[in-house]
């Protein structure tokens, strides 16, 4: 099968998708600089699938490394790009970490894609880019808004290069999925979210609540205009999210797209409120939840889900698992994680 790139495999999203791939039969190379990951992972990727990738620990701010590796790899058929910084109050206190992280080795990889003869490129964006939607649900024609962080910044800029880059290069074909709120874990256990230090995401923080980790969950603002109060969005399966990747791969290894770029949504259409997540939790873990309600956080949007009907219809893709499959897994990982250490 082909050889794909998948840069960041060892974080959250993309060591799932590295399973996907390789139980679809393609031959995988990772890169990651363990910035915000760990090798460990690998054995867990080995577990499920019963192969062990090609992994390179490489720094791609490092532009001769980068050209370095396709030399050696120069078999690769198609990358996916999931490596760069995601946290957003990070991104405004350090927004040239952010945008060197992101966007220079977004260009050293394009630049060494365009050499290929051929080549697939899927990039890691999100729903961040439509900031607060005027509609809902939110369709990929929903006009993008001014960026609320460096970060949001990113995925914008990071988009019109790859669009640019595509329309001068008839060898590169490329897909921006624009994802909403991925949670849960692989069903074996064998990997989840791994967050290093305080986490940034709702799930990782309701699990490490739960579980003694952190004292008490903060519910930031019970006074939006929606039915609890509480902010609303679309939270999808990592394992969803990341079949999702191998499908949309498929479409460009297979010419099976009707542009040389394109953009897809990939959320489960249906908007849940932090509360709501926190009673799945409970229902799935038979856990009480130490939470309290806190003022509203500056950038939080109320409200953002995802009109799928452009994923269903053109990648033949839908989400199967549900937000308890999602809470279930996250806490049976937390338990695990913190069972070993």
């Amino acid at each position: 099968m082909d050889k794909i790139l998948v840069t960041g495999g060892l974080g959250f999203i993309g060591s799932h998708t590295v399973v996907e791939l390789q139980n679809e039969g393609y031959e995988v190379v990772i890169i990651d600089d363990l910035s915000n990951s760990s090798e460990k992972v690998l054995d867990g990727i080995t577990a499920i699938t019963g192969k062990t990738p090609i992994f390179e620990r490489l720094d791609l701010k490092e532009k001769d490394k980068v050209e370095s590796f396709f030399a050696k790899h120069n078999d690769v058929k198609g990358v996916i790009h999931f490596a760069a910084s995601k946290a957003v109050g990070e991104s405004v206190k350090e927004p040239l970490l952010y945008y060197e992280n992101n966007i220079s080795t977004l260009v050293y990889i394009l630049k060494e894609l365009r050499k290929l003869p051929s080549a697939g490129f899927i990039f890691s964006s999100s729903c961040t880019v439509y900031g607060q939607a005027d509609e809902l649900p939110i369709t990929e024609n929903a006009p993008v808004k001014e960026a609320e962080s460096p970060y949001g910044n990113t995925k914008q800029i990071g988009e019109e290069i790859i669009k640019d880059t595509c329309k001068v290069s008839p060898n590169l074909k490329a897909i921006a999925l624009r994802y909403f709120n991925p949670i849960g874990a692989h069903e074996s256990v064998e990997i989840g979210e791994l967050p290093i230090g305080v986490p940034q995401n709702l799930v990782p923080f309701i699990t490490q609540t739960a579980i003694g980790l952190r004292q008490e969950l903060s519910v930031f603002g019970d006074d939006y205009p929606t039915p609890d109060g509480t902010c609303i969005r679309d939270y999808i399966h990592v394992v969803d999210l990341a079949k999702a990747h191998v499908i949309a791969l498929g479409r460009l290894l297979k010419n099976k797209n009707k542009d040389n770029y394109e953009t897809f949504n990939l959320g489960t259409g249906k908007g849940s409120s932090v509360l709501e997540v926190i009673k799945s939790f409970e229902k799935v873990s038979g856990k009480t939840l130490n939470y309290k309600i806190v003022g509203r956080r500056e950038g939080d949007i109320i409200s953002a889900y995802a009109d799928t009907n452009k994923a269903n219809d053109e990648l033949g893709w839908k989400t199967k698992l549900s937000l308890d499959d999602a809470m279930r897994s996250a806490w049976k990982w937390e338990q695990k994680v913190r069972a070993t250490k």
